[in-house]
């Protein structure tokens, strides 16, 4: 097997935007930063800690994705998704990456909105938060 070869069905799009998570949406919500989403799952990065997700562990994330009009502009549109984790990284001692899959897909594939991550990051740039 070759190095560097893409295996995931569908390009992601890669943002920062606050993504707020719990495995119980009526107890405390956490905050992370969104990493990047496709219509199947999402990675974002969290506080190391305590509650910090663990691999198997079923979570709700709420979380909003831009999407584009065809002038360049774009609204937030927000999700809520139950998904299960199926990886974390160690970013370094403060932070982890949780990777979850989403139990339902959304209704659209977040990544290719544009022709090319190129034309969408100059927009994307402007929302970070």
């Amino acid at each position: 097997m070759e190095d560097g070869i893409e295996r995931r069905r569908e390009q992601r799009l890669r943002y920062h935007w606050p993504v707020w998570f719990a495995e119980d949406f009526n107890e405390t919500l956490l905050q992370g930063q969104m990493v990047d989403v496709s219509s199947g799952g999402a990675a974002f990065t969290c506080h190391a800690n305590e509650n910090c997700p663990y691999p198997g562990q079923q979570i709700t994330a709420r979380f909003s994705v831009p999407c584009f009009g065809p002038d360049d502009s774009f609204d937030m549109t927000s999700f809520t998704r139950t998904g299960n984790v199926c990886r974390i990284n160690h970013v370094n001692d403060f932070l982890r990456r949780i990777a979850i899959q989403f139990a339902e897909p959304l209704p659209f594939k977040p990544g290719e909105q544009k022709e090319t991550e190129a034309e969408a990051k100059p927009i994307l740039d402007t929302t970070i938060i």
